[in-house]
């Protein structure tokens, strides 16, 4: 037989793994989230690159095929040999059964995972040593199963890496590592998304239909085995590649270069984003990042706040009249976009109710959110700090006793809660808030009969509002001022919600459908609060956690990051505050409103103050942005750092305090003093926090 039929299982899979991808691009250089258009030049990239970039990744993910295929012989069934064999996997075996083996040290389910591969490997061993005359069956059958197994991971990547890209407009990042955490939530948000079984009938069946061809054309392997001298040639071959893999796949990463992010994010392999996204999701901004020395970066940070002293940011405020320790309701919703809202353009009349409060409150026109997950949200309202690198503060371990808004309300005598319609272990919010003075309020404290409706993310909006009013009922009875923190889950795939309530049906999971349900249900809220004796003496901020999509041609889109947000005070004047703000400023500017005295380090800052520079602070896990000046400057790993003008993209019908959309324009000559502002805000944050000096 030729010698390059002994390749056969690779380069059949190989070939299937490259129309996969080819297909898959295609599909998403055509996604309607692909805002973009692209050169021929950045075309040919994409797939030339791309193709590239597969193959050597390919090399790399065929590693266990290659192991599995270089072990296949029939001299090792010989005796004595086979039993030797089958005696030493009784004895590991054994060795994992005891409860002691070094497995054991690590814990968690790795024991019981090497026990059962153990187990099957041994017993598999066992059938083709005592049934000589049915080896080749199984042999053929078990050599059939790996090759499905990777037909079917190669789909299965496939489908994952176009519903990730339909949900975020990226290939895995951060976020997909995340969900490896979360399984229930996210299995259950798949489940209730998707049409599932269709899916994974078709998944299951176009699986058998590949395994078929691709056994038809590679099954010469194992009914003419190799010879050792020809395994050797293999493994030499392989190993080659792989080395040159290794090198190949970081080198042409570095390719991934063009101004426009979906150029990078097509011309990327989903699976090495995702290894990148694993091993880059603790970021030490002082290792990875641009930095000055800490008392010139101190330096400059006491620009922004005149009465800090120190490497810290320590200092007093003070209110300018007696202190109103009136309650306060703040809501926090979820996937919440600007462009959602009428004054910022929209048409659809999909949020009535919040068009309308807007009008009644003091609202934010120009407010920028400080990421594109919730937890970034929770962090900027509650610790009022610019996001830092990888997770946000919320998840990590470090995430106690933080100097918060929870804190400030817990000095002023308030009862303080977290209010979650899901289960508040996901994206760790229990641990994060109960280790702040919050108590904590989710669906577990729901009885039966609360409950009317549920998804996978938790109760209903309408739900939630139900037992807040229950709760804050209760609380008025204290006498004493409560503070809840209230986070809506409605405006979440899969945008299910109770039927009959808006004009869109529950049931066809749609977008529009779930920001009208989240307006309906907090219209219902108001409406209950009003007739509660606390209202008029209770304070509402109510503010996005994110956008719904952080998709854009540019890093940091500013479309992506803008968000409504307003403070209703009943029986207040209306007005407007139309500067650049951002989410940290939002609790900060409250406690200016209620003339709160207190020791802050927060870095939000109350925006009526005089000495208020306007600036924004936006950022994904990794690039760290600052908004001032109409210049965004972007902060990004191995020191890197881009500054873009910002000219406003103005759309006709709308007001020029609700505009959105800005063209970026890369700098040509920088901005050091912008640059050195940037870096400033973000490695005394990081630095803050590294040293526990942002405890309460």
């Amino acid at each position: 037989m030729t010698f390059y039929k002994k390749f056969s299982p690779f380069y059949n899979l190989a070939l299937f793994y490259f129309v996969v991808s080819f297909i898959l691009r295609i599909v998403l250089f055509f996604h309607p989230i692909t805002q973009t258009s692209f050169t021929i030049l950045e075309s040919l990239k994409i797939f030339s690159l791309g193709l590239i970039s597969d193959f050597f990744v390919f090399i790399v993910a065929s590693v266990f095929l290659w192991l599995y295929l270089i072990f296949i012989s029939n001299s090792k069934y010989s005796k004595p040999s086979g039993y030797i064999i089958l005696g030493f996997f009784a004895i590991v075996f054994i060795y994992i059964a005891s409860g002691k083996s070094i497995f054991d040290e690590y814990g968690g389910a790795l024991p019981r995972i090497v026990l059962i591969f153990i187990g099957i490997k041994m017993a598999l061993f066992a059938l083709l040593l005592f049934l000589p005359k049915l080896r080749d069956k199984i042999r053929f059958w078990l050599f059939a199963f790996v090759i499905f197994l990777y037909v079917l991971l190669i789909l299965q990547n496939g489908l994952s890496e176009y519903f990730f890209w339909n949900e975020f407009g990226v290939k895995y990042n951060f976020i997909a590592v995340n969900y490896l955490i979360y399984t229930n939530e996210v299995i259950g948000n798949i489940m209730q998304s998707y049409p599932v079984i269709p899916l994974f009938s078709a998944l299951f069946l176009v699986t058998g239909i590949v395994t078929y061809f691709i056994l038809k054309h590679s099954k010469n392997y194992i009914s003419d085995i190799p010879t050792l001298s020809e395994k050797i040639k293999i493994t030499v071959i392989y190993l080659g590649l792989f080395l040159i893999s290794i090198i190949a796949i970081p080198t042409l990463s570095k390719t991934e270069n063009s101004k426009n992010v979906f150029v990078n994010e097509l011309q990327s392999n989903g699976l090495y984003k995702f290894y990148l996204a694993f091993q880059n999701n603790k970021l030490d901004y002082f290792k990875f990042y641009k930095t000055l020395p800490n008392k010139e970066a101190y330096a400059i940070l006491k620009q922004q706040f005149p009465d800090i002293s120190g490497q810290n940011t320590f200092r007093n405020i003070t209110g300018d009249s007696l202190e109103n320790h009136k309650n306060v309701v703040l809501i926090t919703i979820e996937s919440y976009s600007a462009e959602f809202m009428k004054s910022y353009g929209n048409q659809q009349n999909i949020t009535p109710f919040l068009d309308s409060l807007a009008q009644k409150s003091l609202q934010f026109t120009n407010l920028y959110a400080a990421g594109n997950r919730t937890v970034r949200g929770l962090e900027a309202v509650t610790l009022c700090l610019p996001p830092t690198a990888g997770e946000s503060v919320v998840k990590r371990e470090d995430n106690k006793n933080k100097f918060s808004t929870g804190a400030i309300f817990i000095q002023k005598g308030y009862n303080v809660k977290f209010m979650y319609g899901g289960d508040a272990f996901f994206d760790n919010m229990q641990d994060f808030y109960s280790g702040n003075g919050y108590q904590i309020v989710d669906k577990s404290s729901f009885s039966p009969e609360e409950i009317t409706f549920s998804n996978v993310w938790g109760v209903c909006d309408e739900d939630m509002y139900n037992k807040a009013i229950k709760v804050m009922n209760t609380e008025a009875k204290e006498n004493k001022p409560f503070f809840n923190h209230i986070m809506t889950v409605s405006n979440h795939r899969p945008f299910t919600y109770p039927n009959n309530k808006i004009d869109i049906p529950g049931d066809i999971k749609s977008r529009d459908g779930g920001v009208k349900y989240t307006d309906y249900a907090l219209r219902k809220f108001f409406e209950m609060a009003k007739k509660q004796p606390w209202f008029k003496n209770t304070v509402f901020v109510i503010v996005a956690d994110h956008c719904a999509s952080s998709a854009g041609k540019t890093e940091l889109p500013l479309d992506k990051y803008r968000i409504p947000g307003f403070i209703y005070r009943p029986n207040e004047k209306p007005a407007k505050f139309n500067k650049l703000m951002s989410q940290i400023d939002l609790m900060p500017t409250l406690f200016g409103l209620l003339h709160f005295n207190y020791e802050s380090k927060f870095f939000g800052q109350d925006v009526f103050k005089s000495d208020y520079k306007p600036r924004a602070f936006i950022a994904t896990y990794q690039d760290l942005g600052l908004i001032k000046d109409n210049l965004l400057t972007i902060l990004s790993p191995k020191q890197q750092v881009k500054q873009f003008s910002l000219t406003l993209d103005s759309k006709p019908g709308i007001a020029p305090e609700f505009q959105i959309d800005y063209n970026e324009k890369c700098l040509k000559t920088e901005r050091k003093d912008l640059i050195n502002e940037t870096i400033s805000f973000y490695q005394t944050a990081s630095d803050m926090l590294k040293y526990k000096k942002y405890q309460k």
